[in-house]
């Protein structure tokens, strides 16, 4: 496992790092807890220092499966969570980011996660006009020692832009993949760089459908995000794979060439696929050892993005307009 700097905090962390939404038990599915805990601790073993978590997943069980799992390595690993987004189904997303709730919110999510502190403390998903008060909580609350760093989870890379043109954050946590090249493309990346902020790329995966074992015909049972959109959207995100398969060889699954794309930019500090069971895990980690993408696979997966980039969004539903794009992840 290779590791990089979060930013300017002086943090390291695994380059791959893991995902903890589906261990909540209702975005993908249910999840089996002794599962999920053998999962993590698998990571461990080989590497994974970065745990990516949040008080909504599973209404706060995935960072319980998580301190569960940490309980006597806690000073081993590095955790982030996130607060402020409420529980909800579908698109619309509730929130509140008053201090009150903040510093309630983070109080739980350390009594879930079996510490006193946590390295990074993320505002989950806010509006623009939440951002500047809800920031002044956590710096309260990194001065009492209870957060090491703080930043954002952006609802789009533009906001993620404006967010960093206007506030001193330590990280940023954006969509990043393949398919979706928003965050190079607005100057996200170049910005936080020059300014020494730490980039989470989320969804390297696409939801599964860049792992070229899905084909947007399946129907997801209990409950699972997918099932909210549209097949044709999940069709063109399974033929996506089929579009990059130059990157493919017997030593680079679909999978770890989604991986090495993320990691062949220079800004991210670490990728977060999600794990559900030990193969995901397996497959994820070994990622991080086999050789970087050469600068011709860079870019040809540019010009083979920008050649087909019609083709993996249904434009009626996701759209387009800065001001009333949906966002692809929470």
């Amino acid at each position: 496992m290779k590791y990089r700097k979060l930013g300017k905090t002086g943090i390291e962390i695994s380059e791959i790092g893991f995902g903890t939404w589906g261990l909540g038990g209702n975005s993908y599915g249910p999840a089996d807890d002794q599962e999920s805990i053998t999962s993590l601790r698998s990571a461990f073993d080989k590497g994974v220092t970065f745990y990516d978590t949040s008080d909504l997943y599973g209404n706060g069980h995935a960072e319980t499966v998580v301190g569960e799992a940490f309980k006597n390595d806690r000073d081993k690993i590095i955790i982030g969570t996130k607060g402020g987004l409420l529980p909800h189904s579908g698109f619309e997303m509730p929130m509140d980011f008053s201090a009150e709730y903040l510093r309630s919110a983070l109080d739980k999510s350390l009594s879930r996660l079996r510490t006193d502190y946590v390295d990074l403390y993320l505002l989950h998903s806010p509006t623009l006009k939440e951002i500047e008060p809800a920031l002044a909580t956590l710096r309260e609350m990194r001065k009492e020692g209870k957060i090491r760093s703080l930043g954002v989870s952006v609802r789009s890379p533009n906001d993620g832009k404006q967010i960093v043109e206007q506030y001193d954050v330590d990280a940023i946590q954006v969509n990043f993949n393949i398919i979706d090249h928003r965050a190079v493309e607005n100057g996200l990346f170049g910005l936080a760089q020059e300014k020494g902020i730490g980039i989470i790329a989320r969804t390297p995966l696409a939801f599964g459908y860049l792992t070229g074992s899905l084909t947007g015909k399946e129907s997801f049972g209990g409950i699972d995000h997918r099932n909210n959109w549209p097949k044709d959207q999940l069709q063109r995100w399974a033929s996506a794979p089929g579009v990059f398969s130059f990157l493919q060889n017997k030593d680079r699954t679909p999978t770890q060439a989604a991986l090495l794309w993320c990691l062949a930019q220079k800004e991210i500090s670490t990728v977060i696929p999600g794990m559900m069971n030990l193969d995901h895990v397996a497959e994820n980690t070994a990622a991080s050892s086999l050789p970087s993408l050469s600068q011709d696979e860079i870019e040809k997966v540019f010009r083979a993005y920008k050649e087909n980039e019609e083709k993996f969004y249904n434009k009626s539903f996701v759209k387009v307009n800065p001001k009333e794009e949906k966002e692809l992840e929470l």
